[in-house]
């Protein structure tokens, strides 16, 4: 059998200082950016490093407190209605893309419940393993960022409100409220009053502003058939309330769906029943993506650069490990995209 080969030698500080001509503590001086020698000398070093192709190392950096090079990023959602969620991929795209800039690594970690997602903050934070988190889907009573306070951890809330109680911790909110009463503009001035929001998960603190918003609109005009369900944002849920819906008396005749995936399975269960997408029911889907034209007939979707949003939330969390003080900032609101799917209403006078 072929001999095993041996892993590739990394560059050590004894080689750049042999190469450049200098003593060790000379290059870890200009290395670590640290007084001690001069500028002409501290770019040689730094020069012939990059050459060498050296990289600090991650258990060194630990050692002498610098820190880990990573950030941590842990979801408390079901494992499989979390693997066909747009969402989430485009948004862990644009916050790689920033880490990646950075030369940060990103932990992540799927959990059953937000008190098993507390128990790995504290872990991380014992063994040093992260630098700084990224919170996702804030609750109502959140306890997360009291426990991220207390152990010190930088954080960045995203999706939280503007008046997030914890002012040291960095948010990056979009406004869902807004979003919601544009959706229910839309469908009223086609005629619709029977509207129902098929929503993701109960004690989601966007769930609940989403739930609100419909319920406030619903009430300035006077429409008492107006209504929220919770589901766990699975084509399995979303598939089932719809059938439950439009097997009802009186079903309703504009559906919002809190997520592209439901959309689609409430599309195939409405067309199984006999009920023509957009003729006898319309439908929104809360988040564009791909899915909504790879369809007959396409989905009106909101729309957001989820991406951007992303990118938005990692380069306000590199900006508190650099330093930098706690902000709130807000992404664009997201935009309704009519297309097929919607209609004016038949069902109703």
């Amino acid at each position: 059998m072929p001999a095993r080969r041996s892993p590739a030698r990394r560059p050590t500080m004894k080689d750049i200082a042999r190469r450049a001509g200098v003593s060790e503590s000379a290059v870890s001086f200009a290395l670590n950016d640290r007084p001690g020698v001069s500028e002409v000398t501290r770019d040689r070093v730094r020069r012939v490093a990059e050459q060498l192709g050296w990289r600090p190392s991650t258990a060194a950096r630990q050692l002498s407190g610098e820190g880990a090079a990573t950030v941590g990023l842990v979801v408390a959602r079901p494992a499989d209605a979390l693997g066909v969620d747009s969402f989430f991929l485009q948004l862990i795209s644009g916050i790689q893309e920033v880490l990646a800039e950075r030369h940060l690594g990103l932990l992540f970690q799927v959990v059953e419940d937000v008190d098993a997602e507390c128990a790995v903050y504290r872990r991380w934070w014992a063994e040093h393993r992260v630098d700084g988190v990224l919170v996702v889907d804030p609750r109502v009573d959140d306890p997360r960022p009291g426990l991220l306070d207390e152990l010190g951890l930088p954080a960045v809330v995203i999706g939280g409100a503007p008046d997030a109680p914890h002012p040291g911790m960095s948010t990056v909110w979009a406004d869902d409220a807004g979003a919601m009463a544009a959706v229910v503009d839309a469908l009223y001035a086609l005629g619709h009053r029977r509207i129902v929001h098929i929503a993701g998960l109960p004690g989601l603190a966007h769930t609940e502003r989403r739930i609100r918003t419909l319920r406030a609109e619903a009430e300035r005009r006077g429409l008492p058939e107006v209504r929220s369900l919770t589901t766990d944002y699975s084509d399995a849920q979303g598939a089932a309330v719809t059938r439950r819906l439009l097997e009802g008396a009186e079903p309703p005749s504009a559906l919002i769906y809190d997520n592209d995936v439901m959309a689609l399975a409430g599309v195939a269960a409405a067309s199984e029943l006999g009920f023509s997408v957009p003729d006898a029911v319309s439908v929104v889907a809360w988040e564009d993506s791909p899915l909504c034209r790879m369809v007959k007939p396409w989905l009106s979707a909101l729309s957001r650069d989820t991406v951007e949003f992303g990118r938005t939330a990692a380069q306000e969390l590199t900006a508190l490990l650099d330093g930098g003080p706690a902000r709130t900032v807000r992404v664009p609101v997201p935009r309704l995209i009519e297309r097929e799917s919607t209609g004016p209403c038949t069902a109703e006078a």
